[in-house]
């Protein structure tokens, strides 16, 4: 395996995904599938496009179910390691928590984002302006959802605003969860007590005068940490709105029609699905080893592994994780959410 660049990654991937929950109950918010992936994988994929073939995971949540997945990176052509907080450190404090491996410039991707983001662009642009600190920007409608970041012309930041009212909002770029940090930031972070990159060290940089730039991106973007956004990831992906060499294409439609089920053009189906003659699956994504039986319909949903759809059950917009039971002619209505092995009863609606 060869390794390329001297530039590192880190992935914080140590939250509670409790905004997720019930799906990351028993799966670590950083490995949940998406389109039948865990997620981390389409970070890795994307830290490999700038040649970054070693990177640190920032672990504390159930952090043996990652551990197991990705072992040592070889199996994904990566070099991973592992840095365990025993009590949660804060964004900031998860990156000093790495200290050992970082000796030079890192990347660092907040774990719960997607993005299609020129990230060797973004490098470049750090190492131009002789960055201490550069932070990705994306730009939103509504800005007083989230923490403001204000540039000048050269892109040097000026100025946070943190929620802003509409009277106070002068641009619309948000922290995206990304940077490129140099070594020498390791110096302003206190040891072993949380702390944030948001709320304490990038602005205390801005107060030392040093620094520290944004980047402006308007490649695709998504925190895919609540079920809305997770089930528009999906659609996104379906969609072609967002698009990676890693997303799996499911089994061949004519394979899975002998039965008489139909599959429509753009969901992806894994393997070791048993589709009933009459099932409609549409804009959908199943897990693998899903029983659906007749005529089930499943629109614009996310289905993980180990599922079992009984017959004449209608789907639409939700989300089920692993192991579940779906009874005959029961309904989920759009927003429902269940967690690993929920039974819903016959005829139930939800």
């Amino acid at each position: 395996m060869c390794y390329k660049g001297v530039m590192k990654g880190l992935i914080l991937a140590g939250g509670k995904g409790t905004r997720l929950r019930p799906l990351t109950l028993n799966t670590p918010k950083p490995i949940v599938p998406v389109a039948n992936r865990p997620f981390l994988l389409y970070q890795l994929d994307l830290m490999k496009t700038a040649g970054i073939g070693e990177i640190v995971l920032s672990l504390s949540y159930q952090p043996r179910k990652i551990e197991d997945l990705l072992k040592d990176g070889t199996d994904f052509d990566t070099l991973v390691r592992y840095a365990v907080e025993s009590a949660p450190l804060g964004t900031a404090g998860a990156f000093r928590n790495a200290h050992e491996w970082i000796e030079g410039p890192t990347v660092v991707f907040n774990g719960d984002i997607l993005t299609s983001l020129d990230l060797p662009r973004v490098i470049e642009n750090h190492r131009k302006t002789s960055a201490i600190a550069t932070l990705v920007l994306t730009e939103v409608e509504d800005p007083t959802a989230y923490g403001l970041v204000e540039c000048d012309s050269t892109g040097r930041v000026r100025s946070f605003l943190e929620k802003p009212g509409m009277d106070e909002v002068t641009c619309r770029t948000i922290n995206a969860g990304i940077y490129v940090l140099e070594p020498e930031v390791l110096k302003h972070i206190p040891p072993d007590r949380p702390f944030s990159f948001e709320r304490e060290l990038f602005p205390n940089l801005l107060k030392a005068n040093l620094p520290l730039y944004g980047y402006v991106s308007s490649d695709y973007w998504i925190d895919i940490g609540t079920p809305a956004k997770y089930l528009q990831v999906h659609r996104d992906i379906l969609n072609g709105q967002f698009r990676s060499a890693g997303i799996p294409k499911g089994v061949p439609a004519p394979r899975l029609n002998a039965s008489g089920g139909r599959v429509d053009a753009v969901s992806i189906v894994s393997e070791g699905v048993s589709i009933g003659e009459g099932a409609r699956i549409e804009s959908s994504v199943i897990g693998t080893n899903c029983k659906i039986d007749a005529n089930v319909q499943i629109v614009d949903s996310v289905i993980w592994s180990g599922n079992t759809i009984d017959r004449d059950a209608r789907i639409t917009s939700s989300i089920l994780g692993r192991g579940c039971y779906v009874g005959h002619s029961a309904t989920l209505k759009p927003g429902t959410i269940l967690g690993g092995k929920s039974v819903i009863t016959d005829y139930s609606s939800v």
